[in-house]
């Protein structure tokens, strides 16, 4: 694309669905990624508070959000799932060691299938529970052998987040009070607005909730925060540019604070950038990679 002497906005180019549009032959694609490291917004901290809270007093706490806003993210960053699950689910006796981020979170992090039953959630729930529970016993107690570790019930697991509550029917709810009530660990339940509504139905599961937290979208400078420090090649936090400033409150408006969209967003505005050959995103750039994107009820 290039600029016309009309004193006309250029034309830009959005790619297709299909895929038909790319660069020439022999072009290199931009090998620029935007920067993967854990960006902590005041959400995640209320976030992290809440746990916290759930894992010091053992409580049960619902957190609830709209889609995308990062609650699942916030909960594998708290649980440090990414690295505790490999050493959790290879544990064996006499040949656990869970790293130094497993000790300190001390957390389970679990999602249902969508089609599940109370022994099903019951079962692999007890089984990382343990597992997680022996893995860190071990790594702090190399002397004991394996009759010497605890008991069924895992003491050294302090936390259990289960992820997509909603697709959890009654009786497996019912399961995962009950081995709240058996083993004591804090237990919190992550699910879409109108959780905390279902679950006031049962108030022998509703009377053990503590805590409510209500994971809100990312306000304008929260965004703009995370934008300028998860993709700083654009460089949308040149405050005296006007275009960037334009194309930044155009990615604000059209995401509304969601970050699984922000993220499809620029991953848009990546591709058309590419294509066009272009260096400065600007509001016609934002524009028609909303256009190719399909935008939900947010």
């Amino acid at each position: 694309m290039t600029s016309q002497d009309t004193g006309q906005a250029p034309t830009v180019t959005a790619p297709d669905p299909a895929g038909e549009h790319s660069t020439e032959p022999g072009q290199a694609q931009s090998p620029v990624q935007p920067h993967t490291e854990f960006i902590v917004t005041k959400q995640h901290r209320r976030f992290a508070e809440f746990c916290d809270a759930v894992r010091r007093d053992r409580y049960i706490g619902l957190c609830y959000g709209p889609p995308g806003v990062g609650k699942t993210l916030s909960a594998l960053q708290y649980s440090e799932w990414k690295e505790t699950e490999p050493a959790v689910r290879r544990f064996t006796f006499m040949h656990g060691e869970a790293p130094a981020s497993a000790i300190a979170a001390r957390t389970v992090f679990y999602t249902p299938k969508v089609h599940n039953t109370p022994r099903v959630v019951d079962k692999e729930v007890a089984d990382l529970h343990n597992r997680l529970s022996w893995c860190i016993e071990e790594t702090l107690h190399p002397d004991r052998g394996p009759t010497e570790l605890a008991s069924r019930g895992g003491p050294f697991a302090e936390l259990l987040i289960v992820d997509e509550a909603d697709r959890l029917k009654m009786p497996s709810l019912e399961a995962l009070r009950d081995h709240h009530d058996r083993t004591g660990i804090g237990l919190i339940l992550i699910g879409m607005p109108g959780i905390e509504r279902r679950l006031a139905r049962y108030p022998q599961l509703y009377s053990r909730v503590g805590f409510l937290h209500h994971y809100q979208p990312l306000t304008a400078d929260e965004q703009t925060f995370v934008i300028t420090r998860r993709w700083p090649h654009l460089g949308l936090d040149d405050a005296a540019d006007f275009t960037t400033n334009e194309a930044r409150a155009a990615i604000l408006r059209a995401t509304s604070g969601n970050f699984r969209l922000t993220t499809r967003l620029m991953a848009q505005i990546h591709r058309i950038m590419d294509i066009n050959q272009l260096n400065t995103v600007t509001s016609e750039v934002v524009d028609a990679a909303r256009e190719s994107l399909v935008i939900g009820v947010m």
